[in-house]
């Protein structure tokens, strides 16, 4: 895979997904493939923030448009469908590197819940879920911490005024509480995404 910026179409089994790729002008320390929210697309605050910061670290970045996002529709497709597209696209992606450098999937909200809950399915080495949606606004009895225990190493940033809650660590887990952020985490993206690529320093998945 070149370096510089791509833009590609994915056919997946669930529809059309849309790829953004981002490589950099030296071998890849990482490849950091990332999913949007629900409702929203590739363009959030945090998520470019992110693909800047990271692409200057020596990672390789791909940022994952869903299929019924390309299609022009904002309410989301089943999870499972999610999951589906989703793994068609990140294997295409990994596919077209040689050698392969260390996956990392993430997203942002919905899209880090689709991350962690196929990370083993494909082999990923980490995990990184930004806004991470503990449970629905008000409804702490549902739970989805168990989607967190991805069985590899995971990193989760979070506000502290975020509604859907915030995740505790575990073993395995590090969580990064962001003071004054809501869910958007709009208010210093610079600032979580310089989190992330110091959590992927450290594990030898990013350079400076």
């Amino acid at each position: 895979m070149g370096p510089g910026a791509d833009r590609r179409s994915v056919p997946t089994p669930r529809g059309t997904a849309r790829v953004d790729l981002t490589v950099p002008p030296v071998p890849a320390a990482g490849l950091l493939v990332l999913g949007h929210g629900a409702g929203g697309d590739v363009t959030a605050a945090d998520l470019s923030a992110l693909r800047s910061a990271a692409s200057r670290a020596a990672v390789a970045v791909a940022l994952v448009t869903q299929p019924y996002r390309v299609a022009g529709r904002r309410a989301p497709a089943p999870a499972h469908h999610l999951d589906e597209a989703w793994r068609a696209v990140v294997t295409e992606v990994v596919a077209g590197f040689t050698p392969t450098p260390p996956l990392i999937v993430g997203g942002r909200s919905s899209g880090a819940r689709v991350a962690c809950r196929t990370a083993a399915a494909l082999h990923a080495d980490a995990v990184v879920a930004l806004a991470f949606p503990l449970h629905p606004p008000g409804r702490p009895e549902r739970t989805r911490a168990d989607e967190l225990d991805t069985g590899r190493p995971t990193l989760v940033v979070n506000g502290d005024r975020d509604p859907f809650g915030v995740p505790a660590p575990a073993a395995g887990r590090d969580v990064v509480v962001r003071p004054g952020e809501r869910h958007d985490l709009r208010g210093d993206p610079a600032g979580t995404a310089d989190v992330v690529v110091d959590w992927l320093v450290r594990h030898g998945w990013a350079g400076r």
